[in-house]
């Protein structure tokens, strides 16, 4: 009797043992994301849950600003966020280093210098004791700004010149346009196209046109160092699943639009125009690829500027590609 009674029990076990190996306990991750369309993946794939079905357990975080994401990570936060490459090359500049990978990249394009239509700007000349906007001190747009600026002899009045630029909150910028109060703005998609259809704003220069190809990093994705050293599998898991949505979204834009303009909506209880999701989306270029040499240019033009105190050195900002060949074509939603 008692022989029989330890088999059952010997029985119950193994089969407890082999639901658990089957069934492992799965590392929940963290991932931010702003409710940007240029964040479109994040977007779709927290809409879908299409990230919960290829890499188990997700928690996410809603973002508004970069230097928002940086500190949740330095903190142990999050694991993985969709970020512009400014404020992820401070990260991991502050950090020296440590803190964080670029792992792929997720939009390109979608910013504009936009100008107030009674300003009377028509050549760069034109710019000299005007007021001009960025959506934050020092974040990726702002440098692009005080770049071009530069790059054309004009001298912002903080250094002696008579240019000012002056950090503004998107949604203050149409209020500000409306009003005559600044006089223009580099901003990002879908404000760019909200300045022009509500504003009475019209695009000076489209920032696609200063780089090769037209392409250059908008938003980037970023893992935590330490969570890419302890899950490997899930960042390459994260990263499949990251470029079957981009696959999608290309495949069936017009399903991809409702899907962002549906999320943004819930994200933000506000909606976003047919018009101007339309209007933006035509601006906006999705590709999983890193476009390293624009985020070293625009890390370069960030220690110009004087956000970094010394020149960056990036050697091991980027994390070698963790998909190779892999990478899928298309599927998603």
């Amino acid at each position: 009797m008692k022989k029989l009674i330890w088999l059952v029990i010997t029985l119950v076990l193994i089969g407890s043992a082999t639901k658990a190996s089957a069934d492992p306990i799965r590392t929940k991750v963290r991932i931010g994301h702003f409710p940007n369309l240029t964040h479109a993946q994040a977007l779709v794939g927290h809409a879908n849950g299409l990230f919960e079905k290829n890499l188990g357990p997700v928690e996410w975080s809603v973002f508004n600003a970069g230097p928002s994401v940086i500190e949740a990570l330095f903190a142990g936060q999050i694991d993985i966020a969709y970020i512009g490459p400014s404020p992820a090359v401070n990260g991991y500049v502050k950090s020296q280093g440590d803190a964080l990978r670029v792992v792929a990249g997720a939009a390109s394009g979608g910013a504009a210098l936009v100008v107030r239509a009674g300003a009377g700007i028509e050549t760069p000349a034109d710019f000299h004791g005007k007021k001009i906007a960025s959506p934050q001190l020092g974040n990726t747009q702002d440098v692009a700004l005080r770049s071009w600026l530069k790059a054309r002899g004009l001298e912002l009045k903080e250094t002696g010149g008579d240019v000012q630029a002056i950090p503004v909150a998107n949604a203050d910028q149409v209020t500000l346009f409306l009003k005559g109060e600044i006089d223009g703005a580099w901003t990002v998609e879908p404000w760019v196209s909200i300045l022009e259809q509500t504003a009475g704003g019209k695009v000076f220069l489209d920032e696609a046109s200063l780089w090769p190809g037209g392409k250059y990093a908008t938003t980037v994705v970023i893992v935590r160092r330490k969570f890419l050293e302890e899950h490997p599998g899930i960042v390459k898991s994260f990263l499949k699943t990251h470029a079957e949505i981009t696959s999608w979204i290309n495949a069936h834009p017009e399903e991809a639009k409702k899907a962002v303009g549906k999320e943004i909506k819930k994200e933000t209880h506000k909606p976003i125009p047919a018009e101007i999701l339309e209007s933006a989306w035509a601006r906006i270029r999705f590709s999983p690829e890193m476009l390293k040499e624009s985020v070293l240019a625009q890390a370069q033009a960030a220690f110009q500027a004087g956000f970094l105190k010394k020149e960056p050195e990036l050697s091991t900002l980027f994390e070698p590609d963790l998909l190779g060949e892999d990478s899928p074509v298309e599927s998603a939603p």
